[in-house]
């Protein structure tokens, strides 16, 4: 695969001004209000969308014994919503080139806060699993669209730090939304506690849209056909770099994703015998993501991606590897470890994204995220026959094996961009 030195992932000097582009209009750089503004706004959207998304990861063994139900069953509540989610974002890139960034993104948190609402009174587990489909097609509105304005709206030498935030927004809503449902089922029970949920997301929604600059650098395209998507995904699945990204992206979250879901099955069994409260509180650990997508952001600017990717994912390996003892301090640096090192791959990984596809960035966008929520759909629900067969071994194997194949995929590109350079 040949790969252009335009690819080569070096930081930019920074300029004395703004680069403003052909038609008159600076991007976004940290001195300015607008890009407080956004970066507030998107922070939001990356909460609302992972705490919308990620609330009924701690009720898991809750929906287990409320519909009688397998562990791998019941897994299908996140599943369902991710693999949704996946393939909605490719039908978001389009509309998003027609209709506006930020106008989409609002719409996708709206009907995504209400169908969380509905889920918690879902009267038995078809309709429950319908109404987290329809949420997480609904969600997809917002990832990809989220990335691309970021991408065209950021200056480049800028963007990965702001990459950072939106990340660090992800790893917020995700803690405050297992956290808060966690939390509330013990005392509120878990259909309220879906529904306090969802009325929080409502409120992000509207700070986001308040917030939001309106794009200066995105301009309709109109109906332009679906030859012309198909032409722009193919162009990156074929002609880039991008599919080493998309592949790491996949797994890591794949792996991410069946450590959690089966982590309360565990914890909440002897010899731990976990309360619901002190499972959910053991996400937690979601404040290390926060600081860590952040910090990656800004050390890929500095020192470059190839170098802070692999040490993220070797920072999972190792935090999994802890897991395995019987000692809970040590399982929950195991956990804090996992968390750290997949926000700063996370980030490093999606802002690479940006960097490498030229044109089309939509489109590149949601291939990576469509990559992303698919492993964890598929790996999430996977892992429940590991969990049947072999505990807490078989969960340990199944994503340190994912782990590895990420790793070489990333010690791939680095290597593609090192020889670019």
């Amino acid at each position: 695969m040949r790969i252009s030195a335009a690819l080569a992932d070096r930081t930019p000097a920074r300029p004395v001004s703004p680069p403003v582009p052909s038609h008159g209009t600076p991007r976004m750089t940290r001195a300015m209000p607008e890009y407080r503004r956004a970066s507030l706004a998107l922070f939001l959207s990356g909460f609302a969308t992972f705490s919308l998304l990620y609330c009924v990861q701690p009720l898991l063994p809750v929906f287990s014994d409320a519909f009688g139900i397998t562990p791998a069953s019941s897994s299908l509540s996140l599943s369902v919503s991710t693999i949704s989610l996946a393939i909605a974002i490719l039908f978001a890139a389009p509309l998003a080139e027609r209709f506006g960034r930020r106008e989409l993104i609002f719409a996708a948190l709206l009907a995504s806060s209400v169908l969380n609402i509905a889920a918690g009174i879902a009267p038995d587990w078809t309709v429950m699993l319908v109404l987290r489909a329809l949420e997480g097609a609904t969600l997809g509105g917002v990832p990809a669209v989220a990335m691309t304005y970021l991408a065209e709206e950021i200056e480049p030498a800028e963007l990965a730090a702001a990459m950072g935030l939106y990340i660090a927004g992800n790893a917020l809503g995700g803690m405050i939304g297992r956290i808060g449902c966690g939390v509330l089922t013990e005392y509120v029970g878990w259909r309220a506690a879906m529904g306090l949920m969802g009325a929080v997301d409502l409120a992000a929604a509207v700070a986001f849209i308040v917030l939001l600059p309106r794009s200066r650098h995105f301009l309709p395209r109109g109906r332009l056909g679906a030859r012309y998507h198909m032409t722009a995904w193919a162009n990156h699945l074929f002609r880039s770099a991008l599919p080493a990204v998309y592949l790491t992206g996949a797994l890591l979250m794949g792996a991410f994703v069946t450590i959690f879901n089966y982590a309360g099955y565990r914890l909440t069994a002897p010899p731990f015998d976990f309360s619901q409260t002190q499972q959910g509180l053991l996400f937690s650990v979601y404040i290390f993501g926060v600081g860590a997508s952040s910090l990656a952001g800004i050390l890929s600017d500095r020192i470059g991606r190839q170098r802070v990717l692999p040490a993220g994912i070797v920072t999972m390996m190792t935090g999994i590897l802890l897991t395995m003892t019987a000692s809970v301090p040590v399982i929950v640096i195991g956990i804090s470890l996992l968390t750290i090192g997949f926000f700063a791959s996370h980030a490093v990984a999606s802002g690479w994204v940006g960097r490498l596809a030229k044109t089309d960035r939509g489109h590149a966008s949601s291939l990576y995220l469509l990559c992303y929520y698919m492993g964890a759909g598929i790996a999430g629900s996977a892992g429940g026959w590991f969990w049947s067969s072999w505990r807490w071994p078989g969960i340990t194997g199944f994503t340190l094996a994912m782990l590895t194949v990420a790793m070489g995929a990333a010690l791939w590109l680095a290597e593609r961009v090192r020889r670019a350079a």
